[in-house]
């Protein structure tokens, strides 16, 4: 399909006057998402700490959409300078009214050999940093009567993943969060969380290696041990994640709050 073609799923104007933050924007599904918001009309602020890939990417936003688009240098783990920074991006783009929450994931592997410490940069480029932008960002999305907060995490929220243990207690408890988050937030705020599958991303190509460096299986070997679990028997396009991502932050979504929607092409095996 040509989501951002002639296949485009969604109203070209359905985000028009709304202003998204993509977190994690440089590359696969945080690029994927800004595509799709640019498409439908937003003004986006694409983040990363590649500001050469960020500049390359609101170049083609510019192609995709008539809004307003700007590239942002951010390190969520500088938690710290995170509040200031997006003081900074309001004074400047006006309010945000969307937040994607996304980061690269922590390397792979049985948790029982991660220390205490491996946990701390995971947790404070995910969980600290969210936490901080959503202090930071929630009082002007009540002002303006309108805000969407989503997680990109995982599908090991509801199964976790074998060999990589220390990316499920984190996605776990990045969803507990935002379940707790769902009782608290202005009623004009939604908070919901995507759950990806095998993506078709760098990502995976790096969970990829790790176990054929782990097992000595190759490649295609890997691929088709992950396809085996999948009924539709392919990676997902994370264009097909970001079409659900840009669902939950349209205003007819204002009634879905607190979930958790797995894009897996069905591998989940639980209800």
């Amino acid at each position: 399909m040509d989501l951002l073609g002639k296949d485009f799923p969604y109203a070209q104007g359905a985000l028009k006057g709304k202003h998204a933050m993509v977190c994690g924007a440089s590359k696969g599904i945080g690029a994927a998402t800004a595509k799709m918001m640019a498409k439908a009309g937003a003004d986006v602020t694409v983040c990363a700490r590649n500001e050469a890939a960020l500049n390359t990417l609101v170049e083609e936003l510019n192609t995709l959409g008539n809004g307003n688009h700007t590239a942002l240098k951010l390190d969520l783990e500088d938690t710290d300078n995170l509040a200031s920074t997006v003081n900074s991006l309001i004074e400047s783009s006006g309010p945000v009214h969307i937040l994607i929450n996304n980061a690269g994931g922590p390397p792979g592997g049985p948790l029982m050999n991660n220390n205490v410490v491996d946990f701390e940069a995971p947790f404070r480029r995910h969980l600290h940093a969210a936490h901080t932008l959503v202090q930071a960002l929630a009082p002007q999305m009540e002002e303006q009567g309108f805000g969407r907060i989503i997680q990109i995490i995982s599908t090991s929220v509801k199964e976790p993943i074998p060999n990589i243990g220390l990316s499920n207690t984190l996605r776990g408890a990045m969803a507990s969060w935002a379940k707790s988050l769902s009782n608290e937030l202005h009623p004009s705020i939604t908070i919901n969380n995507v759950l990806p599958g095998f993506t078709n991303t760098s990502r995976l190509d790096s969970l990829a290696q790790s176990i054929q460096e782990r097992t000595g299986k190759t490649a295609d070997e890997v691929q088709n041990t992950w396809l085996a679990q999948v009924p539709i028997k392919r990676l997902i396009d994370p264009l097909e994640t970001a079409s659900a991502i840009l669902f939950l932050t349209l205003p007819a979504s204002g009634g879905i709050r607190g979930v958790s929607l797995a894009v897996d092409g069905g591998r989940l095996r639980s209800i």
